[in-house]
Protein backbone atom coordinates (compact mmCIF):
# COMPACT_ATOMS: atom_id res chain seq x y z
CA UNK A 1 0.00 0.00 0.00
CA UNK A 2 1.24 3.44 -1.12
CA UNK A 3 1.26 5.88 2.06
CA UNK A 4 2.07 9.14 2.74
CA UNK A 5 4.33 10.14 6.25
CA UNK A 6 3.02 12.69 8.41
CA UNK A 7 5.75 12.31 10.31
CA UNK A 8 9.06 10.51 11.19
CA UNK A 9 9.41 6.69 10.98
CA UNK A 10 12.14 4.94 11.75
CA UNK A 11 13.35 2.81 8.86
CA UNK A 12 10.40 3.60 6.63
CA UNK A 13 11.15 7.47 5.66
CA UNK A 14 10.48 11.19 6.64
CA UNK A 15 7.88 12.97 6.84
CA UNK A 16 6.70 13.51 3.34
CA UNK A 17 7.82 10.90 1.38
CA UNK A 18 5.77 8.80 -0.24
CA UNK A 19 6.62 4.92 0.45
CA UNK A 20 5.04 1.57 0.14
CA UNK A 21 4.24 -0.44 3.25
CA UNK A 22 2.14 -3.28 3.51
CA UNK A 23 -1.10 -3.53 4.51
CA UNK A 24 -1.36 -4.35 7.99
CA UNK A 25 1.46 -2.06 8.96
CA UNK A 26 -0.49 0.64 7.74
CA UNK A 27 -3.64 -0.13 8.93
CA UNK A 28 -2.75 -1.22 12.16
CA UNK A 29 0.70 0.90 12.99
CA UNK A 30 0.90 3.78 10.79
CA UNK A 31 -2.86 5.05 10.44
CA UNK A 32 -3.72 4.81 13.84
CA UNK A 33 -0.83 6.51 15.54
CA UNK A 34 -1.31 9.57 12.38
CA UNK A 35 2.00 8.10 11.17
CA UNK A 36 0.54 8.20 8.01
CA UNK A 37 -2.47 8.68 5.00
CA UNK A 38 -3.39 6.61 2.33
CA UNK A 39 -1.59 8.25 -1.09
CA UNK A 40 -4.89 9.40 -2.84
CA UNK A 41 -4.98 11.43 -5.70
CA UNK A 42 -6.04 14.69 -3.57
CA UNK A 43 -3.43 13.58 -0.92
CA UNK A 44 -0.84 13.15 -3.51
CA UNK A 45 -1.65 16.35 -4.98
CA UNK A 46 -1.23 18.19 -1.18
CA UNK A 47 1.54 16.70 -0.59
CA UNK A 48 3.31 17.40 -3.57
CA UNK A 49 2.44 21.33 -3.31
CA UNK A 50 3.29 21.19 0.20
CA UNK A 51 7.03 19.84 -1.04
CA UNK A 52 6.96 22.50 -3.70
CA UNK A 53 6.15 25.37 -1.04
CA UNK A 54 9.21 23.85 1.27
CA UNK A 55 11.27 24.20 -1.62
CA UNK A 56 11.03 27.44 -2.78
CA UNK A 57 10.96 28.04 0.92
CA UNK A 58 14.38 27.35 1.50
CA UNK A 59 15.66 28.37 -1.92
CA UNK A 60 14.47 32.34 -1.03
CA UNK A 61 16.08 31.75 2.61
CA UNK A 62 19.46 31.36 1.03
CA UNK A 63 19.20 33.28 -1.60
CA UNK A 64 19.00 36.02 1.44
CA UNK A 65 21.67 34.70 3.16
CA UNK A 66 23.83 35.33 0.51
CA UNK A 67 22.93 38.69 0.07
CA UNK A 68 23.48 38.95 3.96
CA UNK A 69 26.88 37.05 3.50
CA UNK A 70 28.07 39.99 0.40
CA UNK A 71 26.75 42.65 2.58
CA UNK A 72 29.23 41.88 5.97
CA UNK A 73 31.82 39.95 3.26
CA UNK A 74 35.04 42.18 4.67
CA UNK A 75 33.32 44.44 6.61
CA UNK A 76 35.53 45.91 9.63
CA UNK A 77 34.22 46.12 13.13
CA UNK A 78 35.56 48.27 15.73
CA UNK A 79 35.32 46.81 19.33
CA UNK A 80 36.65 49.41 22.39
CA UNK A 81 37.78 47.65 25.08
CA UNK A 82 39.95 48.59 28.66
CA UNK A 83 43.40 47.03 28.67
CA UNK A 84 46.41 46.92 30.53
CA UNK A 85 50.03 48.67 29.95
CA UNK A 86 50.85 46.29 27.84
CA UNK A 87 48.13 45.64 25.62
CA UNK A 88 46.40 42.69 27.32
CA UNK A 89 42.67 42.98 27.69
CA UNK A 90 40.93 42.52 30.46
CA UNK A 91 38.81 39.15 29.79
CA UNK A 92 37.93 38.66 25.63
CA UNK A 93 36.24 39.50 23.08
CA UNK A 94 33.61 36.43 23.21
CA UNK A 95 31.24 36.16 20.30
CA UNK A 96 28.39 38.09 21.76
CA UNK A 97 30.14 41.13 21.88
CA UNK A 98 31.43 40.40 18.10
CA UNK A 99 27.30 40.04 17.07
CA UNK A 100 26.35 42.87 19.28
CA UNK A 101 28.84 44.99 17.40
CA UNK A 102 27.60 43.90 13.85
CA UNK A 103 23.79 44.25 15.01
CA UNK A 104 24.58 47.89 16.18
CA UNK A 105 26.70 48.76 12.48
CA UNK A 106 24.07 47.14 9.95
CA UNK A 107 21.13 46.36 12.01
CA UNK A 108 20.92 42.83 10.99
CA UNK A 109 20.70 40.13 13.81
CA UNK A 110 22.61 36.93 14.03
CA UNK A 111 22.88 34.06 16.43
CA UNK A 112 26.40 34.12 18.42
CA UNK A 113 26.78 30.31 17.92
CA UNK A 114 27.23 31.23 13.87
CA UNK A 115 30.59 32.69 15.12
CA UNK A 116 33.52 31.23 15.11
CA UNK A 117 35.80 33.70 16.87
CA UNK A 118 39.42 33.04 17.47
CA UNK A 119 40.78 33.77 21.04
CA UNK A 120 40.85 37.60 21.54
CA UNK A 121 42.87 38.59 24.79
CA UNK A 122 44.99 41.55 23.27
CA UNK A 123 44.55 44.54 21.07
CA UNK A 124 44.63 43.95 16.96
CA UNK A 125 42.59 42.68 14.16
CA UNK A 126 41.12 39.15 13.81
CA UNK A 127 39.66 37.50 11.24
CA UNK A 128 35.70 35.96 12.53
CA UNK A 129 34.05 33.54 10.26
CA UNK A 130 30.00 33.89 10.37
CA UNK A 131 28.20 30.86 9.05
CA UNK A 132 25.09 32.61 7.92
CA UNK A 133 23.11 29.60 7.03
CA UNK A 134 23.69 26.03 5.74
CA UNK A 135 25.98 26.46 2.98
CA UNK A 136 26.93 29.97 3.29
CA UNK A 137 29.50 31.53 5.18
CA UNK A 138 31.49 34.58 4.97
CA UNK A 139 34.38 36.40 6.92
CA UNK A 140 34.23 39.84 8.58
CA UNK A 141 37.83 41.33 10.41
CA UNK A 142 37.19 42.36 13.90
CA UNK A 143 39.91 45.02 15.22
CA UNK A 144 39.92 45.71 19.13
CA UNK A 145 41.11 49.21 19.63
CA UNK A 146 41.59 51.14 23.71
CA UNK A 147 38.95 52.14 24.39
Amino acid sequence: MKVILTGDVAGKGKEGDIVNVSDGYARNYLFPKKLAKQATAANLNAANIAIAAEKHKKAVEKQDAKELAEKIAGMTLTIKAKHGGNGKLFGAITAKEVAAELQKETGVMIDKKKFTVPNIKELGEYNVSVKVYAEVSTALKVEVIDG
